[in-house]
């Protein structure tokens, strides 16, 4: 029997860090098929507005977290236009919250990285008849390996966030509570132990998943030159 409270620690634990893993990662996947061909879209496209359009993304790149969390709750709650989907506090909620917050940043940098590219294969691409979206994309296509340095940049704001999941998620336990926010809360309780296991996990996903995109990315440019 003393070993059941030491079970339903560990297990709770689990839980923890396995929905902190799956809202962040599905924050990631849909910010990086909205973010990647939006940036390259802008970097090879000319059109009015466009200077103004970078400089918004720029500045949405340091978007206050707990800013994004109280229009993401305004528009989930119940008098908001969206309070019919029922979606505040569940994970679904904090998904969409930390995918406005890594967006601009994905769609900032894979612009930067494609419009390098644009200039060293603009005049080659165009010779082989392609133009706007599928130029762009093809050098999206031939930089894919360059970008997991962006959709790592996006994985690390979404595991490190604390604000907008809280306000939109509630940390409400067994729910929507994630290892950011479990953290900050087993701190103050002064459940320093919890708080050090879940900080500790929490750095070796974001070393390991860096090291794995890096021998990845490593592996198929040797590969594939």
């Amino acid at each position: 029997m003393q070993e059941f409270p030491g079970i339903l620690v560990e297990a709770r634990l689990w839980h923890i860090v396995l929905l902190s893993l799956e809202v962040s990662l599905s924050a990631v996947g849909m910010a990086a098929l909205l973010g990647l061909p939006l940036g390259a879209a802008i970097a090879v496209g000319r059109f009015p507005g466009r200077k103004t359009l970078i400089v918004l993304l720029n500045a949405m790149m340091g978007l206050p977290p707990v800013v994004v969390g109280l229009a993401i709750y305004l528009l989930l709650s119940r008098a908001g236009p969206l309070g019919s989907l029922g979606l505040l506090f569940t994970p679904p909620a904090m998904v969409v919250a930390q995918t406005v917050l890594i967006l601009p940043i994905i769609a900032a940098l894979s612009r930067q990285a494609v419009e390098d590219a644009w200039t060293e294969y603009a005049e080659q691409l165009r010779s082989l008849g392609a133009h706007g979206f599928g130029a762009a994309m093809t050098v999206l296509w031939d930089i894919r390996f360059s970008l997991l340095t962006v959709v790592l940049a996006g994985l690390g704001r979404a595991s490190a966030e604390v604000g907008a999941v809280m306000i939109v998620g509630g940390n409400i336990d067994g729910v929507t509570r994630v290892m950011t926010t479990a953290i900050a809360l087993e701190t103050s309780k002064g459940d320093l132990p919890l708080a050090l296991a879940l900080g500790l996990i929490l750095l070796a996903i974001v070393l390991a998943v860096n090291a794995g995109a890096h021998i990845v990315k490593e592996a198929a440019q040797h590969r594939y030159g």
